[in-house]
């Protein structure tokens, strides 16, 4: 079979495995949402067949706006059999940026839910460029209303027969935006390839076969399942709020359904491994934990491990929206080396470079680079820009020329991405994460480093995480405590006590904050820390 289509890998499993179970909702109600295998790949081709009998045509981009459910991976999946290319964007990135990112997609068709349709109609999303409309609804009143068919159009238009050579593996799959924690999303550009080569790169980092069941609390992460052959359990849970889960549901789930993979953030890992550990709760039939989206601090890692059997791991892949996977260790390295190593301000140890990349370390630059020389090369072990190229990486931004400029690098024939984060590769070859480029603090005597300096603080017994930022030319850091119910006197001592801490380690520390509200983190997996807004806020402590 033709793997071309990232869609292609859906149907091979729909013949080798057709009644296995693709896809659940884990609810407690008893309701009983599920799909084969089977039932994916042929609901899938109908709607890829109504979509393009509607009048999308292959290559025109399609905002999809739909929760995590039985439909997205249906519609997902009928996009890249017909060849149209979904837009997916993070709806809490706030209006203003969420309506740029719109209009810089052009799309041609907006696929929603109902509250989708009523934002866009409200607010003008995509008003110059989009031509059709459909509503993830089976409610024909409430569809005319809001000017979009219902799906139930789509299906009946579904009939006849796709043709599978219609989509090549160069052809633009999706855009998917950053997140834009450290500026203004960006669409990048992912082709068929580049989703065929992370699917292979996850598959044979991890051991993952076809027959195993996830858990996914991250909606795109679970879009790789079908491919894999994996059992995707939706889990009863806000998606854009994994720090607010409630883990006996990420329990149920888990032993409802004989879960063996759970992909979850560092903050999710933190809630539920706080209530299971106390209790002594192992998640028995887990062989993995897959953590993205931030650096896991060792003693979450070590407080997770002990909730699980014998032999499993807890892997924490490095990798950006445009390039993933990069790096990956797993919690045994971190807890018995590299763990300690950062308590030391060495940075953050996120493993060997995949198998599947080149990477560099580049003399940091914040410009684009005009052509490469090899004295553009950080020497080893000196803090630099990491840059990768391989099949996974895609190659520019929908729209954003001066961005792709900026990002993108021809080395000796080899497309790279300049990922905006910075660090090193130790005599081992592992890669050591240093923070992003955009925060770093300057100094006449030396750049400052995030994952750098913070790592001591973290380290402390006191500490829940700390922050680095530049407010009003001193070298701030934020502290978010341990203990949340600290008084203001409290926080002033421990302010005093581990601005001491600092000095006594000879850290470049100005003044040492101690926050009373929890830091402000990213919308999509609620661990990077909003260091721009502390920022803020730290010059306004320090004005006082």
């Amino acid at each position: 079979m033709s793997f071309a289509n990232v869609a292609s890998h859906l149907t091979r499993m729909a013949k080798d495995q057709p009644d296995v179970l693709a896809i659940a909702i884990h609810d407690r109600t008893g309701s009983r949402q599920r799909l084969t295998y089977r039932a994916l790949d042929d609901e899938s081709t109908t709607l890829a067949l109504g979509l393009l009998a509607m009048g999308i045509e292959r290559g025109q981009r399609a905002v999809l706006m739909v929760s995590p459910s039985l439909d997205l991976f249906r519609l997902v999946f009928a996009f890249f059999k017909a060849g149209i290319v979904p837009v997916l964007v993070d709806p809490g990135i706030g209006i203003a940026s969420l309506k740029t990112c719109l209009a810089r997609a052009e799309p041609h068709a907006f696929v929603g839910v109902a509250k989708a349709h009523a934002a866009r109609i409200a607010l003008g999303w995509g008003k110059p460029s989009v031509k059709i409309n459909v509503m993830v609804s089976e409610h024909y009143g409430l569809s005319a209303m809001l000017g979009a068919y219902p799906l139930s159009e789509v299906r009946w238009r579904g009939v006849g027969k796709l043709d599978p050579e219609q989509v090549s593996a160069s052809d633009v799959a999706a855009l998917l935006f950053t997140s834009g924690s450290t500026g203004v999303p960006k669409g990048a550009v992912y082709r068929h390839q580049n989703f065929l080569a992370q699917v292979e790169a996850i598959r044979d980092l991890y051991g993952i076969s076809p027959g195993e069941i996830d858990l996914p609390t991250f909606p795109l992460f679970a879009l790789f399942d079908p491919a894999l052959g994996m059992t995707t359990i939706i889990p009863e849970m806000d998606a854009t709020k994994p720090a607010s889960v409630d883990p006996t549901r990420i329990a149920a789930a888990v032993s409802d359904f004989g879960c063996t993979n759970l992909f979850g953030s560092p903050a999710l890992l933190d809630v539920v491994s706080r209530w299971a550990a106390p209790r002594g709760h192992v998640f028995a039939t887990l062989r993995r934990v897959i953590s993205a989206g931030a650096p896991v601090a060792p003693r979450i890692l070590e407080r997770m491990a002990r909730c699980l059997p014998p032999g499993a791991l807890i892997h924490t892949p490095y990798g950006a929206t445009e390039s993933l996977p990069i790096a990956s260790i797993d919690h045994r390295e971190i807890l018995e080396d590299t763990g300690a190593q950062m308590g030391q301000g060495k940075g953050i140890c996120v493993g060997k470079p995949v198998a599947s990349v080149t990477l560099e370390i580049l003399e940091i630059s914040d410009g684009p680079i005009a052509g490469w020389a090899p004295k553009l090369r950080s020497p080893r072990g000196a803090i630099g820009e990491i840059t990768v190229s391989g099949a996974q990486v895609t190659d520019g931004y929908f729209g954003q020329d001066q961005e792709t400029r900026k990002h993108k690098l021809q080395i000796d024939g080899a497309l790279f991405h300049r990922t905006g984060d910075v660090g090193y590769l130790d005599d081992a070859g592992r890669l050591w994460y240093c923070g992003r480029k955009s925060q770093r603090v300057r100094r006449a005597n030396g750049d400052l480093y995030t994952e750098v300096v913070e790592g001591p603080f973290n380290a402390h017994a006191d500490v829940h995480r700390a922050a680095l930022v530049d407010a009003g030319g001193k070298v701030v850091v934020c502290i978010e405590p341990d203990d949340r119910t600290l008084s203001g006197a409290e926080r002033r001592l421990l302010a005093d006590r581990l601005l001491g801490f600092a000095k006594e380690r000879r850290l470049a520390v100005d003044v040492v904050l101690v926050a009373k509200a929890p830091f402000p983190v990213d919308i999509r997996h609620n661990a990077k820390i909003g260091r721009e807004k502390l920022a803020v806020w730290a010059a306004g402590e320090l004005a006082r």
